[in-house]
């Protein structure tokens, strides 16, 4: 990873932007976007590539990427597909189901020569795996991947859209790897034919695809960074859930942002946990807050674990 002591620290987030249509509100979403958002809270220079349609909720989007201050010369405008969404239905536990829109905008996001530079000049670049469905935006992917210097996969996985091949191909890619307790139960089955802890799961999927860094996130158990020679653990504060949506993309965004500032791990965690649990105490991924409303919280909370 790039360290910029002078300039301003610069993320690229690459993958889906849409709206999360619940039933009785409609938020600005994609997990993509939710970090970019995060980040560029946290005082980091985020951009966002993805694609709009060239309709009324693209233009909404694209409105709202400009006043987070987050640029948008490298959305692409579609004039087929129309601007991605998504239904979240709330379930038990306060967990989040998703019937994603197929055939989106964000599918078929093309390749362009400027995104080299702007991924290659970044001190990081943040991917998923629910852009890989459509080919076109994949290949994009894979392309920018060669030229990015430190790789963030934020798994996010949503049924059907993931294949063990592709995800196989993106864990051999990535620097970094956040996913929650659920996905790395699942994704462990794919690749090795025993049962172990989750340190012992993560040590293998370290090994096995060369990852450097795992953060695994587990709701109301805290959340856990993985080095290859040590971990850290903090516990989760405890919150009145208004609804979960993103609170894992703003746990990565605030770790990440604390990364790439060159704080410690134990600084990125406390950071992460804050900002998921205050997040997951609002409506929506991308709540209005700034950073003296977050360390309010953050003292709050920590005075009560």
């Amino acid at each position: 990873m790039k360290t910029k002591n002078l300039e301003k620290q610069k993320v690229v987030c690459y993958g889906e932007v849409l709206w999360d249509i619940f039933p009785t509100k409609t938020k600005p979403g994609g997990a993509p976007m939710n970090v970019a958002y995060h980040l560029q809270k946290f005082g980091i220079e985020s951009h966002m590539i993805s694609r709009v349609g060239n309709d009324e909720a693209g233009k909404k989007l694209l409105n709202l990427l400009n006043d987070w201050n987050i640029p948008t010369t490298s959305c692409q405008i579609d004039e087929v597909h129309e601007t991605g969404k998504v239904e979240a239905i709330a379930g038990a536990n306060d967990e989040m189901t998703y019937v994603i829109h197929e055939s989106a905008a964000w599918d078929y996001i093309a390749t362009e020569s400027a995104y080299d530079e702007l991924v290659a000049d970044a001190d990081a670049f943040v991917f998923g795996s629910l852009v890989n469905r459509n080919e076109t935006s994949r290949d994009t992917l894979y392309r920018l991947l060669e030229k990015a210097s430190y790789k963030v996969f934020d798994i996010n996985l949503r049924a059907p859209f993931y294949s063990v091949e592709t995800i196989e191909y993106l864990l051999e890619k990535c620097n970094l790897l956040k996913l929650n307790k659920a996905e790395l139960e699942l994704i462990i089955t794919w690749f090795w034919d025993q049962t172990g802890t989750e340190e012992e799961s993560v040590r293998f999927i370290q090994k096995e695809f060369k990852i450097d860094e795992v953060i695994v996130t587990k709701g109301s158990e805290g959340a856990t960074y993985y080095t290859l020679s040590e971990s850290y653990s903090y516990p989760a504060f405890r919150v009145t859930v208004k609804d979960t949506v993103g609170s894992g993309d703003s746990f990565l965004a605030a770790f990440l942002a604390k990364k790439v500032q060159n704080e410690t791990p134990e600084m990125g965690m406390i950071y992460a946990t804050a900002l998921g649990a205050f997040v997951a105490s609002h409506e929506g991924a991308c709540p209005s807050y700034n950073m003296a409303q977050l360390m309010d919280f953050q003292l709050q909370r920590q005075s009560i674990l």
